[in-house]
């Protein structure tokens, strides 16, 4: 098992880098539990506070100075999952560079999932929805577009869905109301 870590960041690799690296990224803020890690040679990424040489660095402090797991802090404002159920996704593809059965799989990893149609997924995992998205990209090609909906917290995220598609997302999804117009 290697000891030197690669760091994945929106869709760039990063690394390779030793413990005292890792433990500095982290010190500094660059490293979070649920940045996406792999040991070198093996290309599996996952959240660095799931990596058992790398989970001491994301550990709470306790009252008495000795250092206890915390529940690894997920992408997002608020959004930890800890103590609730699985959040609910639909997960929505466009495989224009590869066939959809290695995102299939990996869906299928994550949690409970079913294709309710072609490129089309329902699916139950703890994960946060930044990580999810993390976990997915790698798994598709540089024409290929995601959009992943949190159900159960009323978020939306995407990726390569270009920027008048981005602009309209956000422009629906940031839920501003349009004055109503009343009539005379």
């Amino acid at each position: 098992m290697s000891t030197q870590w690669i760091i994945s960041v929106s869709g760039k690799t990063y690394g390779p880098y030793v413990l005292a690296e890792m433990q500095d990224f982290t010190a500094e803020g660059r490293l979070a539990a649920h940045s996406l890690v792999a040991r070198l040679g093996e290309g599996k990424y996952g959240p660095a506070s799931l990596d058992p040489d790398l989970a001491f660095l994301f550990a709470a402090p306790t009252d008495k100075g000795h250092r206890v797991d915390e529940t690894p802090r997920v992408f997002g404002h608020g959004d930890s999952l800890a103590g609730e159920e699985p959040a609910h996704f639909l997960i929505v593809a466009d495989m224009r560079s590869a066939s959809t059965t290695v995102l299939d799989e990996e869906i299928g990893r994550l949690g409970p999932a079913y294709a309710v149609m072609p490129h089309t997924w329902l699916l139950a995992t703890e994960l946060s929805i930044g990580t999810l998205k993390n976990l997915l990209v790698q798994k598709m090609g540089k024409l290929d577009t995601l959009l992943i909906v949190d159900a159960s917290h009323d978020k939306l995220i995407w990726s390569n869905l270009g920027m008048e598609t981005e602009t309209r997302i956000r422009r629906i999804w940031s839920k501003q109301t349009q004055p109503e117009q009343t009539a005379a």
